[in-house]
């Protein structure tokens, strides 16, 4: 928790909102740079640390500005390697982010809101409720604490996260402009330096923001699709009511057609037992995904208490796929990770939340309105 809340967090502020803050301090714009690299490349949490800046400046700095991390409530290591975090926000109120190391490949499943607002009926993260969107600095936070997490910060050494993908607690498109902010940091060279096709924003289908994001944005792009046909995601994924399919895939469409290189977009598809697992549904799927450049991620559903939902057998999992491999869709399966850390996305903040509970140092959630999470990721 900041005991100075009028400072401004400097860990949120993109390049170019750097530039500016330095400006208003009568500052050269190139001082926006050596800070940028101080932060985000050698990881200072100080501004005594920046020994290439006059000891005035970062006297002045102290006393307007900070950077300042989100505080680690719960932090679990699993035997196959996935490194999992609850983080306190300010309030009070909790998200989780994971890290999943897949040979040379670590790839951070970041939050992007607490809670989530759009009410899809599979995942457990808004059994918790909706707060508020995070800010820049808290999403960037949390990047920060996976590369922490295996020493101090060294920007000639092995790069300790190759991949982010916005798939954790909240539809990314909600929070609009603090998302796209942390996404410029996550590939500005003097900053963390990811390449655009490792930065992966997942949404639920929020079309006229989508459609703002190719005007300002080239990260990569996942859609929580779960349904084959309207009916059955109005039910699963309700913004479709809103926005159906068809509008969904050609504002994917749109988005890739804005790109200067070739991408495709990674589908989700959470299979859920008697649901949306059928062979039916699978070629429903097919004739969808044939109009759009895609690979297809499929799910089993991960079960929590009073879901009503089950995983399907291995059989119907993999009969699925093999439906879709027969149209020539490349198709993957998810398989759970850090089975031993509660690696279900809203899982384990809930149980800290109600320990917390339990324990009066937890500040409750203000629930503004009834809505739940968007995705079963990892």
């Amino acid at each position: 928790m900041s005991d100075s809340p009028s400072k401004i967090n400097l860990l949120g502020l993109s390049p170019s909102k750097l530039e500016a803050f330095f400006e208003e301090l009568g500052e050269k714009r190139f001082r926006a740079t050596q800070v940028l690299k101080w932060i985000h490349q050698f990881g200072a949490s100080s501004f005594d640390e920046m020994t290439n800046i006059s000891k005035a400046l970062r006297a002045r700095l102290a006393e307007v500005a900070e950077i300042r991390e989100p505080e680690i409530l719960v932090e679990k290591f699993s035997k196959d390697g996935t490194r999992k975090w609850v983080i306190r926000m300010d309030g009070g109120t909790a998200i989780e982010m994971v890290l999943i190391p897949d040979g040379d490949r670590k790839t951070l499943c970041v939050s992007s809101q607490v809670g989530c607002s759009l009410d899809c009926s599979f995942c457990s993260t808004g059994k918790q409720g909706f707060n508020r969107n995070l800010s820049t600095a808290e999403i960037i936070g949390q990047l920060r604490v996976a590369i922490r997490s295996y020493g101090p910060f060294d920007p000639s050494g092995e790069r300790r996260v190759t991949n982010v993908v916005f798939m954790g607690m909240g539809e990314p498109l909600m929070n609009f402009d603090n998302v796209v902010d942390a996404t410029e940091l996550m590939m500005d060279d003097n900053a963390y330096g990811l390449s655009k096709r490792r930065v992966t924003l997942s949404t639920s289908g929020v079309v006229p923001a989508l459609d703002k994001l190719r005007e300002v944005s080239d990260v990569s792009l996942a859609i929580s699709l779960h349904a084959p046909n309207d009916a059955l995601r109005d039910q699963l994924v309700p913004i479709n009511q809103r926005y159906p399919i068809d509008e969904l895939i050609a504002s994917c469409n749109r988005y890739l057609k804005g790109l200067s290189d070739k991408r495709v977009v990674t589908v989700e598809y959470t299979l859920i037992a008697g649901v949306n697992d059928q062979p039916e549904h699978a070629r429903q799927l097919v004739k969808v995904l044939r109009r759009l450049p895609c690979k297809l991620n499929l799910i089993p559903f991960n079960p929590f208490p009073n879901s009503g939902y089950e995983r399907p057998g291995e059989e119907a999992i993999a009969a699925f796929k093999q439906v879709m491999l027969n149209a020539n869709i490349l198709t993957t399966v998810r398989r759970t990770r850090g089975d031993d850390v509660d690696a279900a996305c809203g899982q384990l903040v809930g149980q800290v939340m109600d320990r917390t509970r339990r324990s009066q140092k937890y500040i409750p959630v203000v629930q503004e309105e009834p809505i739940q999470g968007k995705t079963q990721p990892l």
